[in-house]
């Protein structure tokens, strides 16, 4: 596993960030000094989480990554591109969601019509596709960005992180926007797991929360962009 962990007391660095070191460790579950207790959630049933607990877990030296004391900031230097990562998670939940609530919304009958064809399920839907169509433009405009700048000096970071954060932050309201009309256009049956939405609706709580939530986005963009002084 990576391990991002403290190498220099709290007291003897200027801020908390600092004195932090980067690992990539075995991970040996029998290991003395390691206790893994497995997190029930929601939705990401593919893959487990876990709470790990450390005492007296031994990590070698030369298990380190980069610098001494430089952890934190590589691990920054990753979160851009995770941002972007979330952004097409998201944007890949929503287009999902749609094609099945259109495809349901065309074949479903209801006093010999389909209910595709009343504006109230029709409308909702269409806004909701437009939204991802304009987040995915964002999305892409990030990644670019990122990609670009490792050859273009003239790229700075700051660019990059208004990018990715903007991006990562529209793509996953979108996508929730368009799980939710999904599930509602299809009444009772959005709610049935034979349909999939109710987990795609499940599944876009992940990119509205991590890998930072829409609250520290939006102080972000107020106090680096916008010049509004730090409200936290």
């Amino acid at each position: 596993m990576v391990l991002l962990a403290r190498t220099t007391p709290l007291e003897e660095v200027k801020k908390a960030s600092e004195g932090l070191s980067l690992f990539f460790i075995d991970f040996d579950k029998n290991a003395p000094g390691l206790e893994l207790k497995r997190i029930k959630k929601m939705g990401g049933r593919a893959i487990d989480a876990n709470e790990v607990f450390f005492d007296g877990y031994e990590v070698p030296t030369d298990t380190l990554i980069g610098e001494e004391g430089q952890g934190f900031k590589i691990v920054l230097h990753g979160m851009n591109a995770e941002r972007c990562l979330l952004a097409g998670e998201a944007l890949g939940l929503g287009y999902a969601a749609l094609k099945r609530a259109s495809t349901y919304a065309r074949d479903r009958i209801v006093f010999g019509r389909p209910i595709g064809q009343n504006q109230g399920i029709q409308h909702p839907l269409a806004s909701a596709y437009m939204h991802l169509e304009a987040a995915k433009l964002a999305t892409y405009h990030a990644a670019r960005l990122y990609d670009a700048s490792v050859h273009d000096s003239s790229i700075t970071q700051h660019a990059i992180g208004v990018a990715c954060n903007s991006a990562k932050y529209l793509a996953a309201e979108a996508a929730f926007t368009a799980c939710e009309r999904s599930v509602l256009c299809m009444g009772g049956m959005g709610y049935a797991a034979e349909y999939h939405v109710e987990r795609y609706l499940r599944e876009c709580f992940v990119p509205r929360i991590a890998p930072v939530s829409r609250e520290m986005i939006m102080n972000f963009v107020g106090e680096r962009v916008l010049g509004l002084p730090r409200s936290y």
